[in-house]
């Protein structure tokens, strides 16, 4: 499902009011008539029931008023506030602003203190308030009487339905502006935007309703949208058949470079969540003073041991080892638990430079390549890179918060500087590609906030290159995968879920994808 920006979506409305002659005040009704529809169904019945529309003075507010004139028509009781006076209401909206005057539908213009007190009354006693003061095209931060008006509906403890987009919330990142309207649901037209799958926007949206308003989907496919949200159907499609007649070969041979002394874990838990993803022949190679831990915690997993260093992490005598175990496999996951030792980092660069096979790297593989990540061109695949937060904090030379707040161009323009495929892990993952495409993930939840869960990201990513995937696919499926099997987990609770847990639930989610 794509997912468009603001100001693709305002180029969607033009195409389709200019090139199609489809009239704007048409959309503004099919939108009006698309959050009706959904207040039929979440405040049933309408009859009776007191609606209180907060409207702005654009197109946002001109839904709100068609919203209005549909409400009283099937019975309920309602009151629109109008944030300033009618004169700065123009276009469609105005239309639909005279169209509810003359129906004698009460429009309170807010200009002073005794306005105010109104907008508190209604909200206290309204069954629903409807949030239809900006739209997505706002830019800002709140304030004023915006951000009062925004206090009221959120202090009023009432169902809020959003139109378009909860006022406050960027639409293109999810970044809130000052304040914003929590709702329970929102309705948004035409195509999503991605600031609604995006925390913190993610958390103001509520349950989220696309409405279709009668845009033609040529226009949509014509903006060539390059945002998209990862939905169930697509990872089915992409997930590889096993044959009856498989055996282990078949099924992909996966090299695992990873932990060092007291991070024996990480190891472990990226080796099981590529089994868990399916693939045939998993090996983990590890320094050798942890093979006997190794060989205790992992039963279907072979082992090899690497020559480290004095503390306990793979030395540059364990490159050639490393290399010829790369030489025999279909992908080579690399990272996790390594340390940051100088050498140790040394020689992951050595290998990423010269690895034959396709790379996923992570962690401790990533922060040796702070201010080394030139050599990402030389690697003969495209290599997926998956850190979080705070390591694509140190790649960038940006502050984790600044990652955070603009996680899609963030991760499209590492993707396109790096030739890599960047998965930025979190609440919400995102996968970017070097040609722009961006992937949002909607699987997951707080309950994989634990160590070891990115581990198991990298060791299903890779489980699924070594069964064919390509890079691209396996990276898209296993963060929907990875999530989803965080949410298999879930059920017996979030608080105390662990990423053995997750890794468990792997097949499930699987099966579940596949039957979908």
């Amino acid at each position: 499902m794509k997912a468009a920006t603001a100001n693709e979506m305002r180029e969607i409305d033009r195409i389709a009011i200019n090139d199609y002659g489809i009239p704007g005040a048409v959309l503004m009704e099919n939108a009006g008539v698309a959050v009706v529809r959904r207040l039929e169904v979440v405040v049933e019945p309408l009859i009776d029931r007191k609606f209180c529309i907060l409207a702005g003075k654009g197109n946002n507010g001109g839904d709100g008023y068609v919203i209005a004139r549909h409400l009283v028509n099937q019975g309920a009781k309602v009151k629109v506030f109008l944030l300033g006076e009618k004169t700065a209401v123009s276009g469609d909206a105005r239309i639909n602003l005279d169209i509810i005057d003359r129906m004698g539908i009460d429009v309170i213009e807010i200009i002073n203190e005794r306005d105010w007190d109104k907008v508190k009354l209604a909200a206290t006693f309204a069954d629903c308030l409807v949030d239809a003061l900006l739209g997505t095209g706002f830019r800002g931060e709140i304030s004023g009487d915006m951000a009062r008006i925004i206090d009221i509906i959120n202090a009023a403890g009432k169902l809020v339905v959003a139109v378009d987009i909860p006022s406050g919330v960027d639409a293109d990142t999810g970044r809130i502006c000052g304040t914003a309207v929590q709702a329970a649901h929102t309705v948004t037209f035409g195509s999503p935007k991605p600031g609604l799958f995006l925390y913190p926007g993610a958390e103001y949206t509520g349950e989220l309703t696309v409405a279709d308003i009668g845009i033609p989907t040529a226009v949509i496919a014509r903006q060539n949208i390059k945002q998209n949200v990862i939905m169930a159907s697509a990872v089915r499609d992409i997930l590889p058949c096993r044959s009856p007649a498989a055996h282990k070969g078949m099924n992909g041979r996966l090299a695992v470079v990873a932990g060092s002394r007291g991070l024996s874990g990480a190891a472990a838990m990226t080796a099981e969540g590529a089994l868990r993803a399916g693939a045939g022949l998993v090996t983990l190679a590890a320094p050798a003073s942890l093979q006997d831990i190794l060989a205790v915690k992992l039963t279907e997993v072979m082992t090899k041991p690497l020559p480290e260093t004095a503390t306990g992490g793979i030395s540059q005598e364990a490159v050639p080892d490393i290399a010829g175990l790369s030489a025999a496999s279909d992908v080579l996951a690399i990272g996790p638990g390594l340390g940051r030792h100088e050498e140790t980092a040394a020689a992951v660069r050595a290998v990423i430079a010269a690895a034959d096979c396709p790379l996923v790297i992570d962690a401790d593989a990533l922060n040796a390549l702070v201010g080394y990540t030139d050599i990402l061109s030389e690697c003969n695949a495209l290599p997926v890179l998956t850190p979080h937060p705070g390591e694509m904090a140190r790649l960038t030379g940006l502050s984790s918060q600044a990652v955070n707040a603009d996680r899609i161009n963030i991760a499209r323009q590492a993707a396109a500087e790096w030739g890599s495929i960047v998965v930025l892990k979190g609440a919400r993952t995102v996968v970017a590609f070097p040609d722009g495409e961006v992937y949002i993930n909607t699987t997951g939840n707080a309950g994989m906030a634990t160590g070891g869960t990115g581990d198991a990201l990298t060791g299903i990513i890779a489980g699924l290159i070594a069964q064919g995937l390509s890079s691209h696919d396996a990276a898209v499926a296993g963060v929907y995968i990875h999530g989803l099997a965080g949410d298999v987990a879930a059920q017996a609770g979030m608080v105390g879920m662990t990423a053995t847990d997750l890794i468990k639930a792997v097949p499930a989610a699987l099966y579940g994808i596949k039957s979908y």
